[in-house]
């Protein structure tokens, strides 16, 4: 699993426009976030994408408490969302995850997303599934799917580490983490390592998942 993830990890930073796809684990990370609020019947304000990968959501809560769950949502979120695209994937069914990724892009643009280039990459991004999914032949439709469900593994298990070394050196830009160390006094860094553990066994999921299917030839499922 984790040999998954390393050589992957590597090989898509060397893959052109890359960066542009690994904004998907960020729409998810900040789309859990604000699913959570709005189930805890919370305000989303506004979500903000960045081109380096970056991203915020603000939001309004009545109790201090929910900034608990809204918090772990992100990392556990963009985890389980990687288990689902395998999920998919080793039931040949890339174009539901397609699809899915689309819709969530463009409900993004249209409720959440108010900055520039947040709304012109969620706009990019359903298209171009959009016409994969549709229009594309099976081994471009199935490379792409592989393109976006490796680059979403690799960042969920990447971006917990990389808050663990903020948590050390700079805690209070933790970014999560820190928000949860606010609300609980536990501090940022043990909260980095449940983010870890988490996205290490949605990862070791994933990788089950993958190796279940293989690489192996077949025809999506509609």
């Amino acid at each position: 699993m984790i040999a998954v993830v390393v050589l992957t990890g590597i090989l898509t930073r060397f893959l052109p426009f890359s960066a542009f796809f690994r904004n998907v684990d960020t729409l998810i990370h900040e789309l859990s976030h604000a699913l959570v609020t709005l189930a805890l019947s919370g305000r989303v304000n506004v979500i903000h994408l960045y081109s380096n990968q970056g991203g915020v959501t603000l939001s309004t809560f009545s109790s201090n408490w929910m900034a608990i769950p809204i918090s772990l949502a992100g990392y556990v979120g963009s985890a389980l969302f990687a288990v689902l695209l395998f999920y998919l994937y080793a039931k040949r069914n890339e174009r539901a995850g397609l699809l899915t990724v689309m819709i969530l892009a463009i409900v993004a643009a249209a409720l959440f997303v108010r900055n520039g280039y947040g709304l012109l990459w969620c706009v990019g991004f359903a298209v171009l599934s959009g016409l994969v999914a549709f229009m594309a032949p099976p081994l471009l439709q199935k490379s792409y799917y592989l393109l976006i469900a490796f680059i979403c593994l690799v960042e969920s298990v990447i971006s917990p580490f990389v808050i663990l070394v903020l948590s050390v050196t700079r805690p209070a830009s933790a970014g999560d983490a820190a928000n949860l160390a606010q609300a609980t006094h536990v501090p940022a860094v043990i909260w980095c390592l449940v983010f870890i553990a988490v996205t290490l066994w949605c990862a070791k999921l994933s990788t089950s998942l993958l190796f279940k299917r293989g690489f192996g030839s077949g025809a999506a499922k509609i």
